[in-house]
Formats: structure tokens, C-alpha cells, sequence
């Protein structure tokens, strides 16, 4: 796949999932905003990356209106034009039902729905001038098994499912294409602290493939859904999780 001076835009570029996505797309000759809420996570993958002229970076929190609308000014003035969107941020706490308080509930949902729609909705206008836009939204393979301690999470990313099929219908007259990934539990730093050995075991031999999913595993399927090759496609989702449930 060929991204040469394509404008990507990466929303929790400098997580495990976000980094991988960032480092690929720049392999494969993309220009990438990088954004994220983290700043020395951010300027930690600009060091890993030798600092590259193909890579801006942006820190702020994506369920903030005001900082979504500020971002996107400052992508329209660098470069007028996005080619790619893919909305990766995210933030899954683990909290049995009983103990989630409204405050918590309202903002895992802000960060993981509302977020996407806020970036979205204000990056739209430079996607559409795209010859090829496309919209990549990382959602959860967590929606298939409702899983019992992340309710306000599981919630969010089934909600960033409807959003991707009604947002295909409202886009594709301006050949915009829209479509989720569906992670299994993904080997990332969070994930490593949330989760006890054992438990992340139990993971694995739920899998028809008998091994940890590393963040590398999705960057194919998000490339691909982001190519030319990927033009009639749309409003569909695809499910890398090793076979843990089959979709």
C-alpha cells in the first residue's frame, strides 16, 4: 500500500495502538498529525521517530468541543486537507457496575463516543476535499461479549458502531468511506497493568489463535480500510481479535 504525501490525522497517536498506526503510515510515505492528551508520550514517539518532517503533534483532550475545534484549525492551516481520520483514542477503566458513578460514566462515554464524533464532525470539511477521504474508527471486539467490568466502555464502543454505518450514508455521496476495527485485548502498556497474568492467559486460550495480540496486529487491517484498495468499502466492520468470537 502506497500512502506517499497522504494527510493522515491519528487520534491517540502516542498509545500502543496509536504509535503503531503513526509509525506505519509514516513507513508507507504518510504525513501524520499526531494527537493525543499525553505530551510526553507524544514527544517520546517524536524521539523514537528521529523527529521526521512528515510528523506534527497536537496535545489536548478530544472530548473537549473547544480543543477539537482549535485542532482542526490548525490542521486546516497546515494542510488544508485530510486524507485519512482514524479515531484510536481511548480510556477503558475497570469498575464493576455497582461502583461507576455518573461523573466516571459520562466521561469514559465523553472520551470514547463523544470524542470521535467531536473530531469527526470537525475535521469533515478538510476530508471532503479529499479525492479519497476515509474515516477509520477503532471500536472494541469487547461489544460482542459485553464484557462484565467495563459497562460505560463496552456502551461507548457498540455506540461508535452506529455512528460508523449512519455516518457512511451521510459521507459517501462525496466518496468518503466509513468503517470500524474491533480489537480483541490488546497487548498494550494499560492493559498490562489492568490485567493479572492469569487473567490475560484465560485471553489467549479463548483464541483460535493461541497468542497475546499485539497493537502491530491491527495496523494491516487499518491500512488496508484506509487504501484505494479499500474504495467500495464502507460502513463495515472488521473484527481482529484471533478468534476470540466470529463476526
Amino acid at each position: 500500500m502506497d500512502f506517499a504525501n497522504k494527510t493522515i490525522v491519528i487520534t491517540g497517536a502516542a498509545g500502543g495502538i496509536g504509535s503503531a498506526l503513526t509509525k506505519r503510515f509514516l513507513s508507507l510515505g504518510a504525513k501524520v498529525f499526531a494527537a493525543d492528551r499525553n505530551q510526553d508520550a507524544l514527544d517520546a514517539l517524536k524521539d523514537e521517530l528521529g523527529a521526521p518532517t512528515a510528523f506534527i503533534s497536537s496535545t489536548f483532550d478530544i472530548s473537549e468541543e473547544a480543543a477539537c475545534q482549535e485542532f482542526a484549525a490548525k490542521v486546516r492551516e497546515q494542510w488544508g486537507v485530510v486524507d485519512v481520520l482514524v479515531n484510536a483514542a481511548g480510556y477503558f477503566p475497570l469498575t464493576p457496575f455497582d461502583e461507576v458513578t455518573y461523573e466516571q460514566w459520562r466521561e469514559i462515554l465523553a472520551i470514547n463516543l463523544d470524542g470521535p464524533f467531536l473530531i469527526t464532525s470537525n475535521l469533515l470539511p478538510l476530508i471532503k476535499k479529499s479525492s479519497a477521504g476515509r474515516i477509520v474508527t477503532i471500536s472494541s471486539a469487547s461489544i460482542f461479549v459485553g464484557t462484565a467490568e467495563q459497562c460505560p466502555y463496552v456502551t461507548a464502543k457498540a455506540g461508535l458502531i452506529g455512528f460508523t454505518r449512519s455516518l457512511a450514508n451521510v459521507v459517501g455521496e462525496h466518496d468518503i468511506t466509513v468503517n470500524a476495527v474491533t480489537p480483541g485485548l490488546t497487548m498494550t502498556a494499560p492493559i498490562k497493568k489492568l490485567f493479572s497474568k492469569e487473567a490475560l492467559a484465560k485471553v489467549v486460550q479463548s483464541r483460535a489463535v493461541k497468542r497475546d495480540e499485539q497493537a502491530e496486529d491491527l495496523v494491516g487491517a487499518v491500512c488496508f480500510l484506509a487504501s484505494e484498495d479499500a474504495a467500495f468499502i464502507t460502513g463495515q466492520i472488521i473484527n481482529v481479535d484471533g478468534g476470540s468470537t466470529f463476526h
